[in-house]
């Protein structure tokens, strides 16, 4: 048995999380990861979307446990009054279907829920969030509207550890990625003159995500978030990289004073050189 085994926790909202499942699981069983799943968990029940049920079907035909507790589902009234209490309720329930894993680590891939503090301390989870270090907080879509009304030079992803403030947990490893310069200036350009003549208001409601500089951008976040998971899980699975007691560390038992900047490395596996 391989030591290394992590929980994958998901909502399955979109097609970037079934592929980001079988990216890492191939890569697991081509040995890729020296490691392996010890249990798949969806936040929704079969039947509450397309994407959740392909995971679903996946996992079954894998052989990968699967623990379901639909957050939709769960104290749908609670959830409405008290926001706060229904998550500290839903993670405990999840805690007691997680347990019996007896697997501390989770990779949270496309899992669309605020995590409670008290799961929090309870299980180490790492996070795909789509911003560098201290870059924008929210959903991919969130972050991609900060870039463009701050009008940011460059963006990336980084995998972190989940802490009860959201998307401010340690980071561990990122990339990173100019939206400036070249290919980019032309949709710059673009959206500026719209934004001028309409305003962002109009930007975002009317155009939203069709908007060609916004679809560059998470395109571009996208291809390179993949190799970024799998180049992380193969980090811990090796011993790199140890977390323990919510810090991490080298495998010289140095704690890690920055994240690992794995830029080089991601733009080889895509096939470009950064400029």
């Amino acid at each position: 048995m391989k030591n290394f085994r992590f929980g994958w926790w998901t909502t399955g909202r979109d097609k970037a999380a079934v592929n980001l499942f079988n990216v890492v699981y191939h890569a697991v069983k081509a040995g890729e990861i020296d490691g392996d799943f010890a249990y798949l968990f969806l936040s929704r029940d079969e039947g509450e979307g397309k994407h959740s049920d392909e995971i679903l079907a996946l996992a079954h035909k894998r052989g990968i446990p699967v623990v379901q507790l639909s957050a939709l589902g769960f104290e749908p009234e609670l959830r409405k009054t008290d926001r706060n209490l229904w998550r500290t309720k839903y993670h405990d329930e999840l805690y007691k279907k997680i347990e019996p894993f007896d697997c501390p680590l989770a990779i949270l891939a496309g899992y669309m829920w605020v995590l409670s503090p008290e799961i929090c301390s309870r299980v180490s989870a790492i996070n795909l969030h789509p911003a560098l270090p201290g870059g924008p907080a929210g959903t991919w879509q969130e972050v991609i509207w900060q870039l463009l009304e701050k009008e940011a030079d460059k963006t990336g992803a980084m995998m972190h550890l989940v802490t009860p403030e959201l998307d401010k947990g340690p980071a561990v490893t990122f990339f990173s990625f100019r939206i400036k310069g070249a290919d980019w200036d032309r949709l710059w350009e673009d959206f500026r003159r719209i934004k001028e003549e309409r305003g962002m208001e109009y930007v975002k409601g009317e155009i939203g995500e069709d908007l060609p500089l916004f679809k560059k951008i998470r395109q571009q976040g996208e291809i390179r978030e993949l190799p970024l998971i799998v180049e992380t899980l193969k980090a811990f699975a090796d011993g790199r990289i140890v977390l323990k007691d919510g810090k991490f560390y080298q495998a010289s038992g140095e704690p890690m004073t920055e994240p690992l900047d794995l830029s080089a490395f991601v733009n080889e596996k895509i096939g470009l050189q950064e400029s």
